[in-house]
């Protein structure tokens, strides 16, 4: 008999906990042919997931960019110019940012940290500078003059640098005619940001030159207030939607402490009304299918860097999307604005609109908590997982294409793998706690990130499968899914770009 036409129907079927549901169970995948495509498929997705770990793992983040020592020059730039803008923001921005980021000795001790590995990668001696600087700036003036004596006898520019540090950091008094000379000598070494800045402020302050003092201060002040410009909003926007999120959260957990359902919004939702063999077949496949086609768009510069890139997450996802139709939700008499809950009633989008705010309320409070943890374990992201090329110097027409990635095309066609194939499928056999640990912990895995990153990503699917198990729509974890990615990428935008 034809596979496609191998559809046996069974009444009830015992769904995960002990209920049941009517259903038609398509049982296309039975035969000996079909289980080793299965397992070729399943050894392809494995092989990628190996892959995608590997490159974490063992490649050096600093090789991910051309210019590693221009990215990080801007990154630390901007992060103590917002460290320093905070001396003259508002109380109440103080206070956030005392709550919710590093303070001005934890950054520069970060910002020292990722320079020494620069200098250890590359040997640039103008990272060197910096790190001089750096160490100068933070209170270790006898560190920056000890950096400073090892680059004697190495050529013109180092001995430049030298002289640079020494003047600024060296308790020996400077003549104005000298200081006239280094800061010459200073504009041709290093572009206008906060390490010219510094140095700059240093050198007048030591030479008593208040008139150039004054004038950089007032620059450097400017600057602060540019980046506070665009922080600050996002501040307002983050702690609105926290306020008003725990709010909503405790609403929705007094309501269900009254045995009230506010979050249904679609059925049939999770577990779904189709065999979960069958499901694992479909993933294997169509996975399989979207890693080749993602490998060979990044192997194609052509379609890799240009607006064409933007085709790469609907391509991969296609077949994955068609064989779940054909072998899914067809048979169970579904198309995909039923099957996953995509289309949903008017009176229904104020409760929407709630349940998203919520959601994101309580993916914020777990950020903080792994921030508070990782505060307390000392560990830390690696900053290259968030400096975002596209987002920082792309020409607006490919900065576009990456915002249409971010998102609205990744939460989309991410929701839809993981949560209404993947968790989906783990529901049918599981209670809802295994079920979603285990999908978002492959959705994180598939990321690459380091271990906070990791945790970052486990948190987020995990909510997203909860919202799908609760809701029997997509549409809410999408639409959080959005909002997070949007926050994520002002977020960059706004200190670095």
């Amino acid at each position: 008999m034809n596979e496609a036409l191998s559809i046996g129907q069974i009444p009830r079927l015992p769904e995960a906990g002990g209920s049941t549901v009517s259903e038609i169970s398509p049982l296309p995948y039975s035969s000996r042919w079909s289980r080793f495509v299965s397992v070729l498929c399943a050894g392809v997705l494995l092989a990628s997931l190996v892959g995608i770990l590997w490159l974490s793992l063992t490649v050096p983040k600093l090789q991910r960019f051309e210019e590693p020592g221009r990215a990080l020059d801007l990154m630390v730039s901007r992060m103590m110019e917002a460290q320093d803008g905070l001396h003259r923001a508002p109380k109440w921005q103080r206070w956030v940012a005392e709550w919710t980021m590093d303070n001005e000795e934890q950054a520069s001790r970060q910002a020292i940290r990722w320079y020494q590995e620069l200098i250890a990668t590359t040997d640039d001696p103008s990272a060197k500078l910096r790190l001089a600087i750096l160490l100068g700036e933070s209170g270790h003036e006898s560190k920056a003059l000890a950096e400073a004596q090892t680059w004697h006898g190495r050529g013109t520019s180092a001995e430049s640098f030298r002289r640079l540090i020494v003047a600024a950091y060296d308790a020996a008094p400077l003549p104005l005619e000298q200081e006239a000379q280094l800061q010459a000598r200073l504009a041709e070494t290093l572009p206008i940001g906060w390490f010219y800045d510094h140095l700059a402020a240093r050198l007048a302050q030591r030479a008593g030159d208040h008139a150039l003092l004054t004038t950089i201060e007032a620059q450097q002040q400017l600057k602060e207030e540019q980046v506070q410009r665009w922080i600050r909003p996002l501040m307002i926007s983050e702690l609105t939607c926290l306020a008003v999120g725990s709010v909503i959260l405790l609403g929705i957990v007094r309501l269900k402490g009254r045995g009230l359902n506010v979050l249904q919004l679609h059925s049939p939702g999770v577990p779904p009304p189709w065999s979960g063999g069958t499901a694992a077949a479909v993933i294997l496949r169509g996975g399989a299918l979207g890693a080749l086609v993602t490998v060979a768009f990044l192997s194609t510069p052509a379609l890799s860097q240009g607006s064409l890139r933007a085709l790469a997450i609907p391509l991969a996802n296609l077949p994955l999307l068609v064989i779940a139709y054909v072998y899914l939700l067809k048979p169970a008499g579904l198309d995909f604005w039923q099957g996953f809950g995509l289309r949903l009633h008017h009176g229904d989008l104020g409760r929407l609109g709630c349940i998203i705010v919520a959601v994101v309320a309580a993916a914020l409070w777990g950020e903080w908590i792994l921030g508070q943890a990782a505060d307390f374990l000392k560990l830390e992201n690696h900053w290259t997982e968030w400096f975002d090329q596209d987002l920082v110097w792309a020409t607006p027409p490919m900065l576009a294409t990456s915002l249409l990635e971010y998102v609205i095309l990744a939460p989309i066609f991410e929701e839809l793998a993981f949560r209404g194939l993947l968790f989906a499928m783990f529901r049918r056999r599981f209670t809802f706690l295994p079920a979603a640990l285990l999908s978002a912990t492959i959705f994180a895995l598939a990321h690459g990130y380091s271990l906070l990153g990791f945790i970052s990503v486990l948190w987020s699917g995990f909510l997203w499968a909860w919202l799908y198990d609760r809701t029997g729509s997509l549409i809410p974890g999408m639409v959080a899914h959005a909002v997070n990615n949007l926050l994520v990428c002002l977020t960059v935008m706004a200190l670095l770009r």
